[in-house]
């Protein structure tokens, strides 16, 4: 059970603590405020508590999926999308990039979808906890390609 609640705690951090590192390395800025946003663009400030909650849930999934098979296709799977999810930010804020970013999160919802897929029936509790993600990424892809567009 200690080792269990060392690995969830891991995971946490992990997840939760590169996502806001990466978060405050890569602030919009400038740049960002001077695009053209669609309508239903939300504020700022809705980004980093949602971000919060969704890393929490994130981490939680991953840390069943390696609880579960160290070396599976799904904890892989949850890898490839946590790398994805972690190389947005710098591809458009830092490079500016917004096809290259949509590019990216169009793989990463891919990816959110096939580890729910994978998941659904071994491990039920990590594949819901994903659905809030691929809602948040699904819009956060629409969000993108608008602004790729009015751009």
């Amino acid at each position: 059970m200690k080792t269990r609640n060392r690995s969830l705690l891991v995971f946490l951090v992990a997840v939760v603590g590169i996502g806001w590192l990466i978060g405050a390395s890569n602030l919009p800025g400038a740049w960002y405020a001077a695009l053209q946003k669609p309508p239903f663009n939300p504020p700022n400030w809705v980004f980093a508590p949602t971000w919060t909650i969704l890393y929490v849930m994130i981490a939680i999934a991953g840390w069943r999926t390696y609880l579960q098979e160290i070396n599976g296709l799904a904890l892989q799977v949850w890898l490839g999308q946590m790398a994805l999810n972690f190389l947005w930010s710098p591809v458009v804020f830092r490079l500016h990039n917004l096809a290259m970013g949509l590019s990216v999160i169009v793989l990463l919802l891919g990816l959110i979808l096939f580890f729910i897929g994978l998941q659904w029936r071994t491990n039920r509790l990590a594949a819901l906890l994903f659905i809030p993600y691929a809602a948040w990424v699904a819009f956060a892809s629409l969000l993108n390609f608008s602004l790729y567009r009015l751009n």
